[in-house]
């Protein structure tokens, strides 16, 4: 339908019927209007979770990323992304269901803080009972605010103005028995009666895929619920730069970023106070930490030159603030702490993994990888202490992967080889869907193996009669495009074969190399060959799921003695309870971004010869 110039798109299941200007790509014309419709890859045309499926209107003519992403069958069937293709007149199109990811596995922060050991539990928050005497005769010159002081201590007039309202009536109801709740010299809150014992804090890990939110008691430290969720900014784009893109030089993007995530976070503090049964009033300190662009977006701060040559941080100091601020369900007044930044693409996650994995204070060399979409990487002792970004992208997490999903129900989420064939193992037990990370590593481990991949990277279909006969029919040309078929259609549950292509390959080869070449970078300017590193820590969502030994077979990490390789859990995530229950520790996460020495791998002379030696696969 026209209609003042406009054309009309209607989007199924939903049937929402939207106006647009002509032109208009179909992707921008549905967030435009609130129609969710997930663009992985920022709407750069380089994957396909943004495609829909045309039901009435002409099907327009696929452009050249509809053919490279989508292929002949999807094409035929009406599919096109919706980053590439104009709305020019009047459509219906479906959007496309995302992989069911209900059971998508998030690396949430379970393990205490016991481990650790010598941790100073002070987590700055005191909640003292004290009697009150509200002024009782006329001629007493005084008030309800300046007799909570006397009792209490502190100056009237840096009493929050909220807590002034509630203060008559709460003095009286109590018959002037109140708790008194403060961080600091800063008064946070006043409660009627004796409520002395209760006192809690969040933990958040704010990262590029994954949220997690965990609530503590703080005098004891003791994990009392988490809870983990996909980013909701996601939608936006799979990656920083996409996000980063998104909101650039355009405030409205930026509220709905932020608007994003801080829904995510009232929706998760709602879940661990249900299940913990704790009042968001007794909430009184948050610490959250994550990259530096998710940093900025979180506290509405315009993000967009971080993205721009020389990547700086608009702040890179802690940051305190009360909870109001944000209007997180805690305790108005409770104080949420922001751990310092290191640079660009090194924030506070990078600081708190430090903190956690305690790095920053061992005799012998170790390297900590947290990997993930955005990744870091840092490498020291107690002497000296480097870190650097490695962005590998969303490859990890199965986006930009022919027949990639994140690590949910269906996804094959390891592969090994017998008998010269593949064999594999599904998440939830059913058919495979598609192939997560972890799956993915170890499918490539198995080809380089059995000789499907030589180490440059290329299937070998050639040489296929040389294959193991397990493999030697899985191997083939598709048109111009190498495949290895890794499960065939009557296993499917896609009603498809799940295929690798040479793309495929290729997008893992850039994701393992942007990890690898900054260890490797760091090691060069450190002067650490492999043998001096005493121990190599995986960190991160991604990190923990995958094999050590995939990830030595394909040059992820440097190879070593799988016994000097450890995991290590949430890292970031566990840094953030530290700097909870603690404020030395959280005075800690300050020095240690003081010390760590940033190092900025693209600028570096060194980096693309190590970068494109980083991609290649180690030759056995």
């Amino acid at each position: 339908m026209r209609g003042m110039g406009k054309v009309e798109i209607t989007f199924l299941p939903a049937g929402r019927a939207v106006p647009v200007e002509p032109g208009t790509a179909i992707l921008k014309a549905a967030h435009a209007h609130g129609v969710e419709i997930t663009a992985t890859c920022g709407g750069r045309g380089r994957c396909t979770s943004c495609r829909v499926k045309f039901v009435a209107g002409p099907v327009p003519p696929p452009t050249i990323m509809d053919q490279l992403q989508l292929g002949d069958d999807l094409l035929r069937e009406g599919y096109r992304l919706a980053c590439q293709t104009p709305a020019t007149e009047a459509i219906t199109v479906q959007v496309a269901p995302p992989l069911d990811e209900s059971a998508f596995q998030i690396l949430g922060a379970d393990r205490d803080l016991s481990y650790l050991g010598g941790v100073e539990m002070d987590a700055g928050v005191r909640k003292r009972c004290v009697r009150v005497a509200p002024p009782s005769e006329e001629h007493h010159q005084t008030s309800d605010l300046e007799e909570l002081c006397r009792a209490a201590g502190g100056r009237a007039e840096e009493v929050p103005l909220e807590i002034v309202r509630d203060l008559p009536g709460i003095l009286r109801a109590a018959k002037g028995e109140v708790t008194v709740a403060s961080f600091g010299e800063a008064l946070l809150a006043v409660e009627p009666g004796d409520t002395s014992a209760m006192a809690f804090g969040l933990a958040i890990d704010v990262g590029t895929t994954s949220v997690v939110t965990t609530l503590l008691e703080l005098a004891s430290g003791e994990q009392l619920a988490s809870v983990s969720s996909l980013n909701p900014q996601a939608v936006f784009g799979g990656d920083l730069m996409s996000r980063i893109a998104f909101a650039q030089f355009n405030p409205p993007n930026l509220r709905k970023l932020q608007s994003r995530i801080l829904g995510l976070l009232n929706e998760q503090i709602d879940e661990v106070l249900r299940r913990s049964g704790v009042l968001g009033k007794w909430v009184y300190k948050v610490v959250v930490v994550g990259n530096t662009s998710m940093h900025h977006v979180l506290l509405g701060i315009d993000p967009s030159y971080v993205g721009l040559a020389p990547y700086a941080p608009v702040l890179r100091h802690p940051v305190v603030l009360p909870a109001r601020a944000l209007r997180l369900k805690v305790n108005p007044g409770a104080r949420v702490c922001l751990l310092p930044i290191v640079a660009g693409f090194v924030g506070a996650d990078a600081v708190a993994v430090a903190l956690a994995t305690r790095i920053y204070e061992s005799p012998t060399l170790k390297v900590a990888v947290d990997i993930g979409t955005n990744g870091e990487v840092l490498l020291g002792s107690r002497e000296r202490l480097m870190a650097c970004s490695a962005p590998a992208g969303p490859a990890f997490e199965g986006a930009q992967i022919r027949h990639g999903m994140r690590a949910a129900g269906g996804a094959i989420d390891k592969v090994w080889l017998d008998d010269g064939r593949l064999r594999y193992h599904v998440l939830g037990e059913g058919p495979p869907q598609g192939i997560c990370g972890s799956g993915l590593l170890d499918a490539v481990a198995c080809l380089l193996d059995s000789g499907v991949l030589d180490w440059l990277g290329l299937i070998q279909v050639e040489a296929r009669d040389r294959l193991p006969a397990g493999l030697r029919d899985r191997v083939e040309w598709r048109g111009e495009e190498r495949v290895v078929v890794l499960v065939p259609k009557a296993e499917s549950g896609r009603g498809e074969e799940l295929l690798l292509t040479q793309d495929d390959i290729r997008q893992v080869q850039l994701a393992k190399g942007a990890i690898a070449s900054g260890i490797r970078m760091l090691q060069k300017i450190m002067a650490v060959p492999d043998a001096a590193i005493d121990e190599l820590l995986l960190a991160g969502g991604f990190g923990n799921y995958l094999s050590i030994q995939s990830a030595i077979r394909i040059g992820l990490i440097p190879p070593l003695p799988p016994e000097r390789v450890r995991y290590v859990g949430n890292a970031a995530a566990l840094g953030a309870q530290l700097a909870l229950v603690s404020e030395a520790e959280r005075e800690r996460a300050e020095a240690i971004a003081g010390r760590i020495e940033h190092v900025a791998l693209a600028t570096h002379p060194d980096f693309q010869d190590i970068f494109v030696e980083a991609m290649n696969f180690p030759q056995e």
